[in-house]
């Protein structure tokens, strides 16, 4: 169970923001008024006793729960979207794997630039609706470290918003590097891991009401880089692209969408299900989306969330034979 509670979210955002200006970035005024609205925050009753306990939950349950509504609003297919569609629509159409396929949003541009498309997921939920959104493609049921693909059967593996939920991306990279062919390409985008060392974790309400969180793992950019350099492959790109700040929401997080109550993108409730707990009032859904709290603290906010990446994407090439 992870305990969570909203002034600790708060103080927190604070904290970012104090420890930008001590490095310079803001003066003493702004200093100043983080310093009293922390204390108004820490007196501010409403938020005392609000903490809420949220169960992680795995990737089969969460995506099952999370697939009806994985495509609605999902802004962090914005953020990827464009960088991804660049790097493969340089590269020439081939033998594709879509590794971690969720309901074929890569499978589906894959199969537009002419690849003959595989995708791999581990959730059947998932695979129902790709089937339905990319029927030209072939999608198979499995483990990204054990992907039921043979060796050297693909000239390009894409993994989209995936590895994160991965504790080890050693033995996942291997396996991309087993099922390339020699000289093929890997392009993964995931969710930037100083976006997920901030609280951007999938977020799904069960049918009793609570709220659960996907497992999630922060994986440092140097991570990354070793797995794939283990895996005999060489990096060719890498980018780190933002969130641009919308001018309603005054801290933009790298997986919102545009709402009222901002949430990861695609990390929103399956259902309209009550919270069992009683959220107090003012505060919102925050027990599923906690960034929403940021409109009670808007400079703050903005100055945390300030040239935080959204996304890291990579692209790497393994060895050409010969």
């Amino acid at each position: 169970m992870i305990y969570e509670h909203p002034l600790a979210y708060l103080l927190g955002v604070e904290g970012i923001a104090l420890l930008r200006a001590f490095r310079g970035e803001h003066d003493s005024d702004f200093v100043a008024a983080r310093i009293a609205e922390i204390r108004r925050l820490l007196d501010d009753e409403s938020l005392a006793d609000a903490a809420v306990q949220v169960e992680r939950v795995d990737t089969v349950t969460g995506y099952r729960l999370w697939s009806p509504t994985y495509d609605n609003a999902n802004t962090a297919f914005d953020v990827d979207g464009p960088v991804v569609e660049e790097i493969v629509g340089a590269l020439p159409s081939g033998r594709a794997l879509d590794a971690a396929c969720g309901t074929g949003r890569m499978a589906r541009a894959l199969a537009a630039h002419g690849h003959s498309v595989i995708g791999v997921d581990s959730s059947p939920d998932m695979l129902a609706l790709a089937r339905e959104r990319v029927p030209e493609a072939e999608f198979r049921l499995g483990d990204l470290r054990r992907l039921p693909v043979s060796d050297a059967e693909a000239d390009l593996v894409v993994c989209s918003l995936a590895l994160t939920h991965v504790p080890d991306l050693n033995p996942v990279l291997a396996e991309f590097a087993r099922v390339l062919r020699p000289g093929g390409h890997l392009v993964i985008s995931d969710i930037h891991p100083e976006s997920v060392a901030r609280g951007s974790v999938p977020t799904v309400r069960g049918p009793d009401g609570r709220p659960g969180r996907l497992v999630a793992h922060p994986h440092r950019v140097g991570d990354f880089l070793r797995a794939a350099l283990a895996a005999g492959m060489r990096p060719l790109r890498c980018e780190e692209p933002g969130l641009p700040a919308p001018q309603d929401d005054p801290a933009p997080n790298p997986t919102a969408r545009p709402s009222s109550a901002p949430e990861p993108a695609g990390r929103q409730p399956v259902n309209d299900t009550q919270p069992v707990n009683d959220t107090p009032p003012g505060l919102g859904p925050w027990d599923l989306w906690p960034w929403s709290l940021a409109t009670l603290v808007p400079e703050a906010a903005q100055a945390a969330a300030a040239g935080t990446p959204a996304a890291i994407i990579w692209h790497f090439q393994t060895a050409a034979r010969g």
